[in-house]
């Protein structure tokens, strides 16, 4: 799959995944670059064709992204249950739709704009499908920057490898919206992912995890023959 192709399939979810959003809806907007083509197609509609809703968004990319269009938005403490969310994910299985989340390192943002919400859809192109989670993709940890070495440690124990992510061509250490730190922890195919949640979250120190267990509604997922819909 080529460049070209890729930006090709992200317009065309940036299209579906906004025609799902509908006149006075409550919606959480998505990080990455494949949720910004939804909230493009949410732009366009919001100035061509006066679609209103009121908007959270998951990370300051994306509030500025919005903001560009003009499109309203709010927080959840105003407004603390969304009809809908639609966001990007690093890596989907085929069969239950779990989720590895936070490439982009908004995923604890992300994490809480999703359980706001009555729908969760997925929006991805087909590189992300995997049989196991772990195929590709590391799972990455936020965690708190006091004690950060302590809790790697860990996280080691229970068998990830692990890389802390920095900026990009740069010494200094990545930190999120929130001021924390990403450690990309990277455990193998994962043949459980409900427990290995379970211990990641159980570490002093860890904020949140990208794994998204059971959480997803409905996947979007742009290929070669068209957007498919897979479901719960």
């Amino acid at each position: 799959m080529d460049a070209q192709q890729i930006v090709k399939y992200k317009e065309q979810l940036g299209k579906i995944g906004a025609s799902l959003v509908s006149q006075g809806m409550k919606v959480g907007l998505g990080s990455g670059s494949t949720a910004a083509c939804v909230i493009r197609s949410l732009g366009k509609r919001w100035q061509e064709e006066g679609l209103r809703f009121e908007g959270v968004p998951s990370s300051i990319a994306s509030a500025k992204l919005a903001e560009s269009y003009g499109i309203e938005l709010t927080t959840l403490g105003e407004c603390p249950e969304l009809d809908i969310a639609i966001d990007g994910a690093d890596e989907v299985t085929h069969q239950g739709l779990q989720l590895i989340k936070g490439l982009g390192g908004a995923l604890l943002r992300e994490k809480i704009v999703r359980y706001a919400a009555k729908k969760f859809v997925i929006v991805v192109d087909e590189r992300k499908l995997v049989d196991k989670l772990g195929e590709h993709t590391p799972v990455p940890v936020e965690v708190t920057p006091f004690g950060w070495e302590a809790t790697m440690k860990h996280l080691e124990k229970i068998g990830a490898s692990i890389k802390v992510r920095v900026k990009n061509d740069h010494p200094d250490f990545f930190l999120t919206d929130g001021g924390n730190m990403i450690l990309d922890c990277d455990f193998g195919i994962i043949d459980d992912p409900v427990r290995l949640e379970k211990d990641i979250i159980s570490i002093a120190g860890v904020i949140e995890s990208g794994l998204f267990i059971n959480c997803t509604d409905e996947a979007l997922v742009a290929g070669y023959n068209g957007v498919q819909h897979l479901y719960k």
